[in-house]
């Protein structure tokens, strides 16, 4: 789902992993899970910091793992880094972050705000990732696309 306002767009994607809220949980808090299911296809993670603790912050770079790749980084041709806060933990619930870009290009400015919810459902957890303010420079249907595919490899990893 994608909705556009004056402070940007907003995506909302889910999907149900067949795990239990705690195993879904503690992949979000730990850095090298994290690394293995939230860079979308065609990319890989290098974490720079990661604190999972309300007020903590993280900053990593994605990047892309073929040369020639269909939408440029954010960064640098190869990169997108980004800096960002837990907002909220919410043990087993949520997690509330704000991300900002590093990049030269002011379409690309701003704090976007992902809320990770995680509710029981009959065959296990629905995992919802909702996007907010998203930078003009990002087309909402990339971000969509991105969420689905980390998503999906969330459920590879915890299933």
């Amino acid at each position: 789902m994608t909705d556009s306002n004056s402070r940007g767009s907003s995506t909302r994607v889910s999907r149900i992993i067949r795990a239990s809220r705690p195993i879904v949980y503690q992949a979000f808090v730990d850095a090298d899970a994290v690394l293995s299911w939230l860079p979308p296809d065609g990319m890989r993670g290098e974490m720079i910091d990661f604190e999972p603790r309300a007020g903590g912050a993280f900053s990593m770079s994605l990047v892309y793992l073929k040369t020639e790749h269909r939408v440029a980084g954010k960064t640098e041709e190869d990169r997108d880094t980004f800096q960002g806060r837990f907002v909220e933990l919410a043990r087993d619930e949520k997690i509330v972050q704000t991300v900002d870009f590093e990049s030269p290009n002011p379409d690309l400015a701003g704090t976007m705000r992902i809320t990770w919810t995680l509710k029981d459902v009959v065959s296990g957890t629905e995992v919802t990732c909702l996007c907010e303010n998203i930078p003009p420079g990002i087309r909402p249907e990339d971000n969509e696309e991105g969420g689905r595919s980390s998503l999906a490899k969330l459920a590879a990893l915890v299933e």
